[in-house]
C-alpha cells in the first residue's frame, strides 16, 4: 500500500470542483473553506483515504495527476488546455528519452507536461523572450521536481538554436512561419513539428511556409471537449463545454 510522506505533492478534494494541491511538510496546516487540516495528520496516510478538517468536513486525499497539476499551475498567461496537451504529446511522439524544443514558454504548462514524459534521459529546451515568463516557468518546474529535465533559454527564437538532431518541436507563437528555417536546421529528418494558433488566417499563413521550408504530411485539428453530469438517473451534458481554444497544426520534416 502506498502511503503519503513528507515532500509529496498531495491533492485534497472536497468535491470535484474544490481542490487544493500542496507539498506535505511537518508542523504545517492548510486552511480551507471547510476548516483546517494539519499536514501531520496527512503524512503516512494511504492515498485514497478520507480525512477530516477540524470542523468535521471530509476530504479525499489523492496524488495529483498531471492534469490536476497543470490546471492548478500558477500562471500569468493563458495555458494550453489539457484537452489539447494530450493530443500534442501524442502527435509529437514524446516519450522516454525524447529531445524536444519549445518556443513560447509562457507559464510552463506544456513545458511541464513534456518534462514529465521525456523522463530522466530526455530533455526539453524551451525559449521565451519575456523574463517574467522565464522566472515563473522555472518556479513551476522546480515546484514539481522537473527542473533538471528542462533548459530554459531567455531569448527570442529568432536568435537561433544551438541544439541539433531534435526529435520534435512545438511553437506557441503568433507567427510560427517566421522561425521554420531555424527550426528545420535543428530537427532530425522525419522529426515532428507542431504549433497552436487561435485563428484561421494565421493557419493559412503557416501552411505555404511549411512546404517552403521542408515540411510535409501536414495535419490541422481542433479538439472540443464536453463533460457529462455523473448522475445515473439524470445523465446529461453539463451546461458548459471546453470548445475552441486553438487550431493544432502538425507536420513532418522531410529530406528535400
Amino acid at each position: 500500500m502506498k502511503l503519503s510522506k513528507v515532500g509529496d505533492l498531495v491533492l485534497l478534494q472536497s468535491d470535484p470542483w474544490k481542490q487544493s494541491i500542496f507539498q506535505l511538510s511537518e508542523g504545517t496546516e492548510i486552511q480551507t473553506h471547510k476548516g483546517t487540516i494539519r499536514h501531520d495528520d496527512l503524512i503516512g496516510k494511504a492515498w485514497g483515504s478520507i480525512v477530516s478538517s477540524h470542523l468535521g468536513s471530509d476530504f479525499l486525499l489523492l496524488q495529483p495527476s498531471l492534469r490536476d497539476i497543470l490546471l492548478h499551475l500558477p500562471r500569468q498567461s493563458q495555458i494550453i488546455f489539457p484537452k489539447d496537451l494530450g493530443y500534442i504529446l501524442l502527435r509529437l511522439s514524446i516519450g522516454l528519452g525524447s529531445r524536444v524544443v519549445e518556443a513560447g514558454t509562457g507559464s510552463g504548462a506544456l513545458t511541464t507536461a513534456m518534462a514529465w514524459y521525456v523522463g530522466e534521459k530526455g530533455h526539453v529546451h524551451t525559449y521565451d523572450r519575456r523574463e517574467d515568463m522565464v522566472n515563473l516557468a522555472r518556479k513551476n518546474l522546480t515546484r514539481f521536481g522537473l527542473e533538471d529535465r528542462v533548459t530554459i533559454h531567455h531569448q527570442d527564437l529568432s536568435e537561433g538554436l544551438k541544439q541539433t538532431d531534435l526529435d520534435a518541436a512545438f511553437l506557441d507563437l503568433p507567427m510560427p512561419e517566421e522561425y521554420l528555417g531555424i527550426l528545420r536546421n535543428s530537427l532530425s529528418n522525419g522529426a515532428i513539428f507542431g504549433a497552436i494558433l487561435p485563428t484561421t488566417n494565421q493557419v493559412s499563413q503557416l501552411l505555404p511556409a511549411l512546404k517552403q521550408h521542408g515540411f510535409d504530411s501536414i495535419e490541422i485539428a481542433e479538439i472540443l471537449l464536453r463533460f457529462y453530469k455523473p448522475e445515473a438517473q439524470r445523465l446529461r451534458p453539463v451546461d458548459r463545454m471546453v470548445a475552441h481554444t486553438g487550431y493544432l497544426i502538425f507536420a513532418r520534416a522531410i529530406v528535400r
